[in-house]
């Protein structure tokens, strides 16, 4: 239903970086055809303009009234794009943000308040179909405008429904920063390997297939991840040595990462402002 819905009206995307070009490939993996989508961006990369030779619209006029429009610009190029898909908006388009820290308040202001808008929160693991994304819509949006944009975001990963906009803040903190402390997680593991006489090389190859399988064991698994983390602790065992430090009340991991995401969700929350 919703392929054919955009068969017929087509599909319009504004600005293709690395999440929309993510998007992108993930929709055409799908069975949409490139014909049915119509990208915006100013800069188009060499993948878009071998589409555009498949039939894909680039750079062109908009169709007359597409099924869903999705924003994908930075927050801070978003007040000099929108006035390229304003005439979208006049008819039952539903719209689509993937900018963080803009509120839904702000495209209404923007585009009218009769316009169904639904704004989402993913993560930069989409771009290798790993993501999560958490949505929610404003009043005007129905549940059928929900599932178009679900069933488009998952082509990314996994997709979270939410009913106050206000929890955004703290997805934002949690999962939407959250790479960027794995990441951090990765270089200071692989640091400490160093420090203790590996070569960076191997530090960071043990590092980085480390920390990615255990999150891919944590998806997996069953068992919560306190049951993993207790699963390979034994009493007066290198991993216990280790956890005595990582989770002192005080000092450690736990108290670091409610600090970390307090900063984050705050940040977010002053952003939106």
């Amino acid at each position: 239903m919703t392929l054919d819905m955009i068969d017929r009206r087509g599909l319009v995307l504004l600005g293709c970086g690395k999440m929309g070009s993510a998007m992108l490939e993930g929709w055409l993996d799908k069975g949409i055809r490139p014909a049915a989508v119509t990208v915006i961006d100013p800069y188009p990369s060499r993948r878009l303009e071998e589409l555009a030779g498949e039939g894909l619209r680039l750079n062109a006029g908009l169709p007359d009234n597409p099924a869903i429009c999705i924003l994908a610009v930075k927050p801070q190029m978003m007040g000099d794009a929108l006035p390229q898909v304003g005439d979208v908006a006049r008819g039952d388009t539903i719209v689509l943000s993937i900018a963080a820290g803009t509120s839904i308040g702000y495209f209404e202001r923007m585009l009218g308040d009769h316009v169904r808008i639904v704004r989402a929160m993913p993560n930069t693991p989409a771009a290798v179909g790993r993501g999560i994304t958490a949505i929610t819509g404003n009043k005007r949006v129905e549940d059928t405008d929900l599932d178009l944009a679900e069933e488009l975001l998952q082509a990314v990963g996994q997709v979270v429904r939410i009913e106050d906009e206000a929890q955004m803040d703290a997805i934002t903190g949690v999962s939407g920063s959250g790479p960027a402390y794995v990441f951090h997680l990765i270089e200071t593991l692989a640091a400490a390997g160093e420090a203790e006489g590996l070569a960076p090389e191997l530090a960071l190859q043990l590092a980085r297939a480390t920390v990615a399988g255990a999150g891919a064991l944590a998806e997996a698994a069953e068992e919560s991840p306190a049951q993993l983390r207790e699963n390979v602790t034994s009493k007066g065992g290198t991993t216990a040595a280790a956890l005595q430090i990582l989770m002192d009340e005080g000092t450690g991991l736990p108290p670091l990462m409610l600090r970390a995401v307090k900063a984050a969700t705050d940040r977010s929350r002053e952003l939106g402002e």
